[in-house]
């Protein structure tokens, strides 16, 4: 395990040294107020390559939390400064928080295990076994303060009682599940990437609900929610976005977007969705209305940069994207 260096890049002008502009420009979602090209304003140097897969922000506390395969690198996420590290996460793919129980979760996915930390101070609790194969998404459910692994490997969810870690069950898919979601009100949906499906799970009797087909979308890897609207976001390899009903899984609307998606974000107070794209690029996605959505605009990234993080507090979206010789945080913002 090592720590690395940090070289933060920080200047605005960053981008238009960099050439990378943005092509279009969006309306938020009461068509009123105008929203600000987004393009790539910073982009910090946070230390050595390594492999990496999702990025999550704490709002509360201003932290970028980057899974780094061995660890996990937490930055702040005005400037990118390290603030510390969480050690032993083996096959670490996503971070969870329960900010009403000050604790923060990994997913494992090696050692097929998470990891409990305290989010003040970062300090390693525990770490407990989640009889499945492989968790790699991980969500946390504040209405029913359960923790939620997805086991790639297994097939199926293991679900615990957050405050104490106690396992609750185990709950199968049928399929490989991906990216997951939760609207707040006992209902909790996951993509499975290779049935290419939506299944909704009930969070109080711990099953599966439905299965809902995602017709024209191949491997479904990100999935974001709009709750107020009951909107879902799935992003698809065949350069889809699919827009599904949370309420009974009928589809609404499928947008273009780019090449090898692999996460989404939807940005309440904009109307806006976000999808990250291997090919190098953020296709950002207007709402007009529920069951209405354009392109407003495409960003150019970084080959490679896949996965995001949105802090939608302040509208930016963080990728992080490694070669041989650096590992970066692009941030893209109005």
């Amino acid at each position: 395990m090592f720590r690395p260096n940090l070289l933060a890049l920080t200047t605005p002008l960053l981008a238009i040294a960099l050439g990378i502009i943005l092509a279009g420009h969006a309306t938020a979602s009461d068509g009123a107020t105008p929203i600000h090209s987004y393009a790539v304003r910073q982009q910090w140097n946070i230390g050595v390559p390594s492999r990496w897969d999702y990025a999550a922000v704490d709002q509360l506390r201003h932290r970028l939390y980057v899974t780094r395969g061995l660890w996990v690198q937490v930055l702040d996420s005005d400037s990118g400064h390290t603030i510390g590290n969480i050690p032993g996460t083996n096959g670490v793919h996503g971070v969870a928080f329960a900010q009403d129980l000050k604790l923060g979760f990994t997913s494992n996915g090696r050692s097929n295990t998470v990891t409990v930390f305290d989010l003040d101070t970062l300090q390693v609790k525990k770490e407990v076994p989640v009889g499945g194969t492989n968790p790699d998404a991980i969500l946390y459910a504040p209405e029913t303060h359960k923790l939620y692994t997805f086991n790639g490997k297994s097939a199926d969810v293991s679900v615990f009682d957050a405050p104490n870690m106690h396992f609750l069950a185990r709950i199968p898919m049928g399929g490989g599940p991906e990216f997951a979601a939760g609207d707040g009100v006992g209902h909790i949906f996951v993509n499975l990437e290779d049935k290419s499906e939506i299944v909704e799970i009930d969070e109080h009797a711990n099953r599966v609900l439905a299965h809902w087909p995602l017709a024209g979308c191949e491997g479904p890897s990100g999935l974001a929610l709009d709750a107020a609207h009951r909107r879902l976001f799935s992003v698809c390899a065949n350069r889809v976005m699919a827009v599904t009903d949370s309420t009974d899984g009928h589809a609404v609307a499928r947008v273009a977007i780019g090449a090898h998606p692999d996460a989404a974000a939807f940005d309440p107070g904009t109307g806006t969705i976000f999808s990250s794209n291997g090919e190098g690029s953020l296709s950002i996605v207007h709402q007009r209305d529920a069951d209405h959505y354009d392109v407003a605009a495409t960003v150019a990234t970084r080959k490679g940069a896949r996965t995001l993080a949105l802090d939608s507090s302040n509208h930016r979206v963080y990728l992080p994207v490694g070669d041989d010789h650096h590992f970066n945080m692009l941030v893209v913002s109005p």
